[in-house]
């Protein structure tokens, strides 16, 4: 894996020399590109060998491994259920989905149902554009084959990996639940947005709740999925609507717990991450980007795109995602 930040010249040139890429930067920039066997996602932060920064003027390319090759395409919302259709044997998939879609709300909810789902690795991320342009710009995905950007559906690149290569797909999550009993939460309701949960045994006004005992709502909500702690962030608390909107969905019957509070980002990110980030494929949620502070600090080597959400199967929150393929 070849990690690179480049100019749109220079990934056109690697494109056109045939690579099989994934790229991230903003989306005017990849308009430009050639036809080829990549596909893309917008957004303009990231992290970079020099640490987190905004960039509008150069593209994240992640190169796979020499010998691969790949089918890169679109899918429209109803087609998404069927995206294991073009798993290679042996291989991986990415997939890029633009924030706010209708395809960001159908994978969130129902991914884990599609048929195959899980046969094989399936990585990638939410993109996104900067948060002052939220509402005014639509984030965008690109089809490198046909060189068509949609802002609905997702792009998939369905990789077959060269002989004897064996991908390794994982994440690294700070968080923790916390161990206060009144923060556990359930809900009779799922979705992105709720106004009721159920807390030792009461239903209550969940924005009222949030605000009347100080949840600190940088701090994620966790479930505990067999032992794998699973992310649902706060977008915002509107006690005047009686509402509480997340960055993905809340499913009734889970018991969630707001997480344990963090210390230093970059010195607990470092001590989970482990080495060889600059040999892997990885994306970093952009709660990390702001919460944790990280423009101009750098997270041991792991660069990448600073998503809108992140993708190892399921949808997930202030998560890093990493792949590796080492042989």
């Amino acid at each position: 894996m070849k990690n690179e930040f480049l100019t749109p010249a220079e990934a056109a040139e690697r494109i056109r020399a045939g690579a099989v890429m994934t790229i991230a930067g903003d989306e005017a920039l990849m308009a430009q590109l050639p036809q080829g066997n990549w596909i893309g996602g917008s957004t303009v932060y990231f992290m970079t060998d020099a640490g987190g920064k905004v960039d509008r003027e150069r593209l994240f390319c992640s190169t796979l491994p020499e010998g691969s090759t790949a089918t890169a395409r679109h899918l429209d919302v109803a087609g998404l259920s069927g995206l294991a259709d073009g798993y290679a044997a042996g291989g991986i998939t990415l997939i890029i989905i633009p924030a706010f879609s209708q395809a960001h709300a159908r994978f969130a909810e129902d991914g884990a149902t599609y048929p195959r789902l899980f046969d094989q690795p399936l990585l990638g991320w939410i993109s996104g554009v900067h948060l002052d342009d939220i509402g005014t710009v639509a984030p965008s995905v690109f089809d490198g084959a046909t060189g068509t950007r949609h802002h609905e559906g997702a792009v998939l690149l369905h990789v077959a990996l060269p002989e004897g290569t064996q991908p390794r797909l994982d994440i690294v999550n700070l968080f923790s639940q916390g161990d206060d009993p009144a923060q556990t939460v359930t809900f009779p309701e799922g979705g992105f947005a709720v106004k009721k949960a159920v807390i030792n045994g009461a239903e209550v006004d969940f924005a009222d709740y949030v605000t009347q005992h100080g949840f600190d709502t940088r701090l994620p909500l966790v479930a505990d999925y067999a032992g794998a702690n699973i992310n649902v962030s706060f977008r915002a608390v509107d006690p005047v609507a009686h509402e509480v909107q997340f960055y993905a969905p809340v499913f009734p019957g889970v018991e969630y717990r707001l997480a344990a509070p963090q210390g230093d980002y970059v010195a607990n990110f470092a001590a989970q991450a482990g080495t060889g980030g600059e040999r892997m494929l990885s994306c970093n949620c952009i709660l990390n980007f702001l919460y944790g502070e990280l423009e101009g600090r750098s997270t041991g080597g792991f660069t990448g795109p600073v998503t809108f959400g992140e993708v190892a199967y399921v949808l997930l929150n202030q998560t890093l995602v990493k792949l590796d393929v080492a042989a």
